[in-house]
């Protein structure tokens, strides 16, 4: 019979999401995707030679992953999802389908990955509109190295700047350079940033993006900071999913 065994992810497949903030910074906590176990039974078995199935039982809902061995004979595992923060029904398929796949042993070697914590500099943090403080910066992993299926180095670096934020070797952790506070912040006098915490405000209380595009166009001594411009960013992004295009 033919292997079904799976192949380790590749870095750029493993998405990085926060699992507890604190004062001084976040853990992470590795995943994959629904698109890459997609891509990895496509990989495997070809378009054709796998399926899923849904089903509700007792209020809840399963997926069933099947795959087609050599000899036409269909081999199945399943498993339950839970409900997403956000779209319900859609979460919880998505997330039946990914546990589904780690029964198959898809991204199975991420329950090994080490306990991973970054430390954040006061500038990269942001205040959602409810008040929560939340990271102002990206994470991805831009190399991981594995022994079977247990990770045995890994290296996260910020998804903008490519800076190496953490880094894992040989069962421990490697102390990594925080990191450099750009110049032009770092020396903002406290006037300006007066004039910025104002800008921010204005931004958050912004009913249109003809109105963000005012306050853009208004405080030229501002565009490139980064505090403003994701700001700006993250509030068109509040308005669209509000239906405000204007």
């Amino acid at each position: 019979m033919e292997s079904l065994k799976f192949r380790n992810l590749k870095a750029e497949e493993i998405e990085c999401r926060v699992g507890t903030c604190a004062n001084t910074g976040v853990s992470l906590l590795l995943y994959k995707d629904a698109r890459c176990d997609m891509s990895m039974l496509d990989e495997k078995f070809g378009p054709m030679g796998w399926k899923r199935d849904h089903q509700l039982i007792n209020g809840n809902l399963f997926c069933t992953v099947s795959v087609r061995t050599n000899n036409g004979e269909w081999v199945s595992k399943q498993d339950v999802g839970v409900e997403s923060n956000t779209e319900k029904e859609k979460g919880q398929a998505s997330d039946a389908f990914k546990r589904a796949c780690v029964n198959w042993g898809i991204g199975r070697e991420l329950y090994t990955a080490p306990f991973i914590w970054i430390n954040l500099g006061d500038k990269e943090w942001k205040t959602t509109r409810s008040g929560s403080r939340v990271p102002a910066v990206d994470f991805e992993v831009s190399a991981i190295e594995y022994k079977d299926k247990t990770i045995t180095y890994l290296q996260i670096v910020d998804k903008k700047s490519k800076a190496v934020r953490y880094e894992y070797k040989e069962g421990k952790s490697v102390k990594v350079a925080e990191p450099v506070k750009a110049k032009a912040e770092a020396s903002m006098s406290q006037e300006m940033e007066d004039v910025l915490q104002d800008a921010m405000e204005s931004i958050r209380q912004a009913k249109s993006r003809k109105e963000l595009a005012g306050i853009y166009n208004e405080l030229k001594a501002f565009q490139n900071n980064q505090r403003f411009v994701d700001a700006l960013a993250e509030r068109q992004k509040e308005l669209k999913a509000e239906g405000i295009t204007a």
